[in-house]
């Protein structure tokens, strides 16, 4: 993934130019946090929520055939949950106070988000391109172990034993 400072620089920037966030998140579609600026929220746990929420707004968006998904709104009582998208592989969450302008808010939500998406997808192609031309490095093959011997079991040796006398009485009674 993107390293950290550079979409922490990001988010701070996105923070300087709308006053009214109170948190700024990146995290990997997966629900990694990749980086954040939220005082006082669990970072861990928005970006788990994130990765919940974007399962069901991509499947609503596909269902309902309005194509890719592109951004998802929250409003609580007291502000607002944004989250764009950021690239293929990650996704911005913005918390905003209720008086934010929600207009505003997407303008430079959704402009945070591409460029995040840029910093991210140009990091995972040039991780792809150095893992493809690495040598793939062989675990050496441990040494052979001599064949373990086990003692043979004892054959047994069966023989049929003669019968006994022919009985003559096939029949017996019993006398009352």
């Amino acid at each position: 993934m993107a390293s950290a400072p550079e979409i922490l620089d990001e988010l701070r920037r996105l923070r300087a130019r709308v006053p009214q966030l109170t948190g700024a998140l990146a995290a990997g579609v997966d629900g990694l946090v990749l980086a954040h600026d939220t005082p006082g929220v669990e970072p861990e746990v928005v970006a788990a929520l994130t990765a919940a929420a974007l399962g069901v707004a991509v499947r609503m968006a596909d269902t309902t055939g309005q194509g890719d998904f592109r951004e998802l709104l929250v409003r609580g009582r007291y502000g607002y949950v944004s989250t764009y998208a950021a690239g293929g592989n990650a996704v911005l969450t913005l918390l905003a106070q209720d008086r934010v302008n929600v207009g505003r808010l997407h303008l430079e939500g959704r402009r945070a988000g591409a460029r995040i998406g840029e910093l991210v997808d140009a990091r995972e192609a040039t991780a792809r391109s150095a893992a493809a031309t690495a040598p793939v490095k062989t675990p050496p093959k441990p040494p052979a172990k001599a064949p373990v011997r086990t003692p043979a079991k004892p054959t047994t040796v069966r023989t049929r034993s003669a019968r006994g006398p022919a009985t003559t009485k096939a029949r017996t009674t019993t006398e009352s």
